[in-house]
């Protein structure tokens, strides 16, 4: 591959920000090992929900570069510098991206829900709409005049779709019920989910300030913003702990997997407590993220009987 395929295919795979993708595919994992856990489990559904999600992310981090790329935001960012902004991809070849992946997020929302109901039935249409609202959600956080994520909505999106959605949706596909033993993951997820915007935003709240981004950051300022961070990471500790317990786990081993996490997350906290330059906020988007990860990663195999 010569130099310049390599960097054409590079500056596309930054663009699609592969590490973001463990953390949305955590719900998923999560949802449907338990439909396997009371053997409502389909192998080809569960694939099919994954790729399905990943497409989403990806259209929604691609969207996301061409959003704040033509509205400015990226100018003076702190983090990475993005695609668009950086003219690493130029705006009609990344709108014609976002268009493409619209298309194939359809089709997949048609193909997954057919599957798990069959095509026309009773939960039909319901889920087509969520699917389309997912996508809707995914491509209007940054891109358009009302761009909800310019409007510090982003949390509150954020927490509906990689926590509620993402979970009880995943494992409705299955059991075609709402298992409500798993509000409590749910719930973690989207607050650690949260948890991973809200560093983001606090590392680029200046430069969000700047360029008109009103992120829920912007609005409250660094000190509030910390101490929010705070307690979003503390009660998804508390749900962790609770939910552990409840599951009333036998196996040793992932017993001390999952506190290990949990102590991993109390270290977390004073680390971020002590930060005072913005940059540092980068390090640790990546590390909420992969906690996120492992823990729906232990329970998945707890779920799926892998280690009990």
């Amino acid at each position: 591959m010569s130099k310049k395929s390599l960097s054409f295919v590079n500056s596309w795979l930054s663009a699609a920000r592969l590490r973001t993708l463990p953390l949305s595919v955590s719900g998923i994992m999560i949802g449907s090992s338990y439909a396997f856990f009371v053997n409502k489990f389909n192998s080809l559904l569960f694939i099919v929900a994954l790729l399905t999600t990943v497409v989403y992310q990806v259209l929604s981090n691609f969207a996301n570069d061409y959003g704040d790329g033509i509205k400015g935001a990226d100018d003076n960012r702190t983090g990475p510098k993005r695609a668009v902004q950086s003219g690493l991809i130029s705006r009609p070849s990344m709108k014609k991206a976002i268009t493409t992946l619209s298309l194939v997020s359809i089709i997949l929302t048609l193909c997954l829900v057919t599957l798990a109901f069959g095509a026309f039935s009773k939960y039909f249409f319901l889920f087509i709409a969520l699917g389309s609202l997912a996508i809707f959600a995914a491509i209007k956080y940054t891109v358009g005049k009302f761009a909800y994520g310019y409007f510090g909505l982003g949390d509150l999106f954020v927490f509906v779709f990689f926590g509620i959605v993402s979970v009880l949706g995943s494992n409705f596909l299955f059991s075609t019920n709402l298992n409500w033993l798993l509000l409590n993951p749910a719930i973690t997820l989207g607050l650690l989910s949260v948890g991973v915007l809200n560093l983001n935003n606090m590392r680029d709240l200046k430069s969000d300030e700047k360029s008109g981004k009103k992120t829920l950051a912007v609005y409250m300022g660094k000190k509030t913003s910390k101490i929010y961070h705070s307690v979003i990471i503390s009660t998804a500790i508390v749900l962790m702990l609770k939910f552990q317990i409840s599951l009333e786990i036998q196996s040793i081993f992932l017993n001390i997997v999952l506190f290990i996490n949990v102590l991993g997350l109390l270290i977390h906290l004073f680390q971020i407590y002590n930060i005072t330059q913005p940059s540092r906020y980068d390090n640790f988007l990546k590390v909420v993220a992969l906690h996120a990860f492992f823990y729906s990663l232990i329970i998945s195999l707890y779920f799926f009987k892998i280690v009990v």
